[in-house]
């Protein structure tokens, strides 16, 4: 079972703007692409952990218990990569265009969650 995914979508069209709704809750704008791609590698996503799950409850082997869980981290890993970039280039840069150098801690306390 290959849990690889090979859809690939530009970090461009993963944030359109970034806003502080009313009563300042942020929120991203994604296109309807963009959207629709994020939330198929999340179904995917599911499903494989679903799989696990299965795999588990058969008594499967170890190795390919890991070595799904291994894909499943890596296509989460991917889906973060992606939300990360589009967010240094909409986000975070505007941001510090409006004078709000507070982004820049921010970004890195995500960054350390990520590669955690």
């Amino acid at each position: 079972m290959n849990m690889e995914d090979n859809n690939e979508v530009t970090a461009e069209c993963v944030h359109e703007a970034c806003d502080h709704g009313s009563g300042g809750e942020r929120k991203s704008h994604h296109s309807d692409k963009t959207k629709s791609n994020l939330i198929s590698r999340l179904n995917r996503i599911e499903g494989q952990i679903r799989g696990v799950k299965g795999l588990i409850d058969r008594d499967a082997y170890c190795d390919d218990v890991l070595n799904q869980i291994a894909a499943i981290q890596s296509a989460l890993n991917s889906v973060g990569k992606l939300l990360l970039e589009g967010h240094m280039k909409s986000c975070v840069i505007e941001r510090i265009q409006a004078g709000d150098d507070d982004v820049i801690d921010e970004l890195l306390i995500t960054v350390k969650k990520l590669m955690k």
